[in-house]
């Protein structure tokens, strides 16, 4: 059995906090190897990891007993970027960055382009320099014994902000050139999967709030899924695309299967997500091979859960593993150069010793010389006591010529008539009475920059009741560009639902004080 995994973990590093959090003497490698242990797959394909190569870590890179592939993207720093890890038993025999063949080095590459002459390099070059696509191609056994090939695509598709119509357009091509890449592999003999965030719910089965949504069925994202995938039903001889959804392929009418959910509402206690993660097959590959599609909503660390499938084929490794594999980076193989290499080499020994030889001469001659000068200068002993005029020892120890001479015609007075004789519990008193003194003084200082601080500190106002629930609200910013941007408002601390639920978020809203 070949069991497959996709997990979208928005932020490869965020998963191993929590990791960390559980056994914190766990070092990266060792919390990055139980979260694939814990995935259980032979295959782990990760979206949005978050990472480029300057940030990415040896030990979260390579990891005993996987190979692993890492695609970047080389426009921002912690965005995007997709990780493909597989079991050494199912090593690839191929691997690829990207989906246009422009990042291909020619050694190890997947191949199989299609024609994608609609496309100008500028913008093959701008679809895969985000870091969204990685390509690794296995070989598998059926259980009739046949060897056949297996692309594994992952992907993190964009998402079309509704308030920038160019990433609409931008995740429409991405579309495309993913549908032109994976046909392209299937026409040349090769089987293929294409798992990963397509940032999509395809049917309003797959959102939970569907029915709410203006024009659900006419956006172009899901147009362009109607015709790239089949009918979910495995059994009917109707379909369109070459592609199967291979969850609604087992589970065509299951509600409430999401794999994404708002963290800044916590909808996912209440179940209100979508599900835009899925693992697309073939149909051929589907019908024949495909056990079990599933998702793991139990797991926690990211704002998605994992998608998964197991096919009844065995994985046939590679004898190596192919050049874009973490572990022949140079900074993780031990082949990065040093600082030495960027130093350049005099050409002739002879006048480099000779010269040498001159510095250590001068530099010799130099410190005999300053030796004689501080010898010469130095004073004795002798004569640095008289010129210092330092005390020697033992006129510490001899009785000072120096006293003070009362005068004798002064009489000083008897002690008995100045101070009244005090006994034990007279003092004893005194001192109980100067103590309480102390602390009064001390204490009433003390409510006194209590009472200033409080009067210059009013400190925060108690959150106001939601009309709803009557529990206190939620204090919100409003990020949106406009004349409210900065402002802040209350609302419902419950997550977001239907109305009819009582259990979720209620209307209710109100504006803070400006500051």
């Amino acid at each position: 059995m070949l069991r497959v995994v996709s997990w979208n973990i928005n932020g490869i590093r965020s998963p191993l906090q929590g990791v960390a959090n559980e056994e914190p003497n766990n070092c990266t490698a060792m919390a990055m190897a139980r979260i694939l242990d814990k995935l259980d797959a032979d295959i782990v394909c990760l979206q949005e990891t978050k990472v480029t190569r300057d940030v990415l870590t040896e030990p979260l890179a390579i990891i005993e007993g996987y190979n692993s592939y890492f695609s970047f993207s080389r426009n921002r720093s912690g965005y995007s970027g997709v990780a493909t890890f597989c079991k050494d038993s199912a090593m690839p025999v191929a691997a690829e960055e990207g989906l246009s063949g422009l990042l291909a080095t020619q050694n190890g590459d997947v191949g199989c382009y299609g024609n994608m002459d609609e496309f100008t390099q500028e913008e093959l070059r701008a679809l895969d320099n985000e870091g969204r696509a990685l390509l690794t191609q296995h070989k598998i056994c059926t259980w009739e014994g046949k060897e056949k090939i297996l692309t594994l695509i992952n992907v993190y598709c964009p998402h079309a902000d509704p308030g920038k119509p160019e990433r609409l357009a931008f995740k429409m091509r991405f579309y495309r050139l993913l549908q032109i890449r994976a046909e392209a592999l299937l026409a040349a003999g090769s089987h293929v999967i294409i798992l990963g965030d397509l940032n999509t719910a395809h049917r309003p089965i797959d959102h939970w709030d569907a029915v709410n949504m203006e024009n659900f069925e006419e956006d172009p994202g899901r147009k362009w899924m109607d015709g790239f995938l089949s009918n979910v039903d495995c059994q009917a001889g109707y379909h369109v695309g070459a592609f199967i959804d291979s969850y609604r392929c087992f589970q065509p009418k299951q509600e409430g299967a999401f794999t994404c959910w708002s963290t800044l509402t916590g909808a996912r206690r209440l179940n209100y997500g979508s599900r835009i993660d899925y693992v697309l097959g073939d149909r051929t590959l589907v019908i024949d091979t495909f056990q079990a599609s599933f998702l793991l909503p139990e797991v926690m660390g990211s704002d998605h859960c994992p998608v998964g499938a197991v096919l009844s084929v065995s994985s046939v490794p590679a004898k190596q593993c192919p050049s874009l594999c973490t572990r022949f980076l140079p900074e993780f193989s031990g082949t990065q150069l040093k600082i030495l290499h960027f130093l350049v080499h005099l050409k002739q020994d002879s006048v480099r010793k000779q010269s040498t030889l001159q510095l250590s001469n001068q530099t010799q001659v130099q410190m005999r010389q300053n030796k004689a000068r501080m010898r010469s200068a130095r004073p004795r002993a002798s004569q640095a006591g008289s010129i210092r005029g330092q005390k020697k020892l033992m006129s510490y120890f001899q009785p000072s010529s120096i006293h003070p001479q009362a005068s004798p015609n002064l009489e000083l007075p008897s002690l008995g008539t100045l101070v009244t004789p005090k006994t034990p519990e007279d003092k004893v008193m005194a001192k109980v009475v100067e103590g309480q003194v102390k602390a009064s003084k001390s204490k009433d200082e003390k409510e006194v920059q209590i009472s200033f601080w409080k009067s210059v500190l009013g400190g925060p106002l108690p959150m106001p009741l939601c009309g709803g629930h009557r529990e206190p609200c939620v204090m919100r910013t409003v990020k949106k560009p406009g004349p409210n941007l900065g402002r802040h408002f209350y609302m419902c601390s419950r997550p977001r639902g239907p109305s009819t639920d009582p259990s979720s978020r209620c209307n209710f809203f109100l504006w803070g004080r400006p500051s």
